[in-house]
């Protein structure tokens, strides 16, 4: 048995709870004067940006508003971003908004630190040193970015999205006010809400990597681990009692403020942890599809909790236990899992296979192919994967045929 082993990666402030953003102004000018604040347009012209910008300027920080921030956060948008700060020279990076927003702040912030291109950072630990101090601030429940060590854009000349890793990419402030999700709509809610917890089951169920004194330094994301665990079953929990009704009712301030903390609790599982299988299918589907990332995963997710099974049954008995069931059958409980997120999502909306999300069967092949190169996200996998494996993930996903999740010599 491996030993007790730890590595918890967070900023060095989070800050949680209702009207929580009036004190923006109070934490940004202990660390900056000249702040620039990534959002999106919607955003940039709400009543709630113009209370934070007020607090700012109370506190005697100078600001500038770029509202160039897009979906999914192609690299034109950031470049915009980046050519519009530059003149202003900042000292604080704010992201406000959704996970693309708080990705924005993040590489410019990394940009304007080291320069560019960005590309020069794709995948782990190439970022050089620290970056300028990021506060961010998310007006959705769903990506954890205000807490993670990643920031994804889609590469426009690759098609695909692309991940940069750094601790140094960690938000320096995070502050999670639930009032900012309260206009969020039920369908918005609904696939922030699974793609948080996607993110913990993921997180919960990583490889466990052998624990070296070298482990933490040498990857971003290490895998299961006794810190990340407690993180993710929280977050399981509160999302999976709370976001039904969040997505019901967006005037439930209980729900959603229990759907936030399970986001952000599900950010620092993962920001240790890591994801795996879902993730990595999910870039290349996205690139096809077009559609959200947090409804890719989340589709996948319950396909890729029956192909880990034989190797996670423990782990998945314990998201079971996390979301209500009794028992102590550990492959009982592995089974009600799958069962569980299942009925979650199909009350949630989520699509049930991919070709609900729109993906054709004449691309599996292709998907399957691009989602190998993914190495970071297939070898955090619990259950080895091996191109043939993937291949069968995706069929059994685009067909919605989930396989028996015994161990193959039970």
């Amino acid at each position: 048995m491996n030993p007790l082993f730890g590595t918890m990666r967070a900023p060095a402030n989070v800050i949680f709870g209702e009207g929580q953003r009036f004190g923006l102004g109070t934490v940004t000018a202990q660390i900056g004067r000249r702040a620039l604040i990534c959002t999106d347009e919607r955003l940039g012209a709400s009543k709630e940006l113009q209370e934070m910008l007020g607090s700012l300027h109370e506190a005697g920080v100078e600001t500038k508003v770029s509202t160039h921030t897009l979906p999914e956060l192609p690299s034109a948008s950031i470049e915009q971003c980046l050519a519009f700060a530059s003149a202003f020279d900042p000292d604080v990076v704010i992201g406000i908004g959704g996970g693309s927003c708080m990705d924005m702040a993040k590489l410019v912030s990394l940009l304007l630190a080291h320069g560019g291109p960005a590309s020069k950072f794709y995948g782990e630990l190439k970022v050089p040193g620290p970056i300028l101090p990021v506060i961010a601030i998310p007006t959705t429940a769903g990506t954890g970015s205000e807490v993670t060590p990643v920031a994804v854009m889609a590469d426009e000349s690759r098609d695909l999205k692309v991940g940069i890793s750094s601790p140094y990419l960690i938000p320096h402030i995070a502050i999670c006010d639930p009032e900012l999700t309260l206009t969020c709509p039920p369908g918005l809610t609904a696939i922030s809400g699974a793609d948080a917890l996607t993110h913990a089951i993921e997180a919960f169920t990583a490889v466990q990597h052998p624990r070296t004194p070298a482990l933490p330094h040498e990857r971003v994301f290490v895998g299961k681990n006794l810190l990340s665990d407690q993180f993710a079953l929280a977050a399981i929990c509160a999302i999976s009692e709370f976001l039904p009704r969040a997505v019901r009712d967006g005037s439930d301030r209980e729900a959603r403020s229990m759907v936030m903390y399970g986001s952000l609790c599900a950010g620092l599982a993962f920001g240790a942890a890591g994801t795996a299988a879902a993730h990595a299918i999910q870039y290349p589907i996205g690139a096809l599809t077009h559609t959200a990332h947090g409804l890719g995963v989340a589709a996948l997710m319950p396909y890729v909790m029956a192909y880990n099974a034989p190797s996670c049954a423990d782990s998945l008995a314990e998201i079971a236990k996390a979301m209500g069931a009794q028992g102590t059958d550990v492959q009982a409980l592995a089974d009600e899992s799958i069962v569980r997120v299942r009925a979650l999502l199909a009350e949630i909306g989520i699509p049930s296979t991919l070709a609900g999300l729109g993906l054709k069967a004449i691309d599996l092949p292709w998907v399957s192919e691009q989602s190998m190169l993914s190495a970071r996200l297939v070898n955090n996998n619990p259950r080895p994967l091996q191109a043939a494996d993937m291949a069968e993930i995706l069929e059994d996903a685009f067909r919605g045929r989930l396989r028996d999740t015994q161990p193959s010599n039970a």
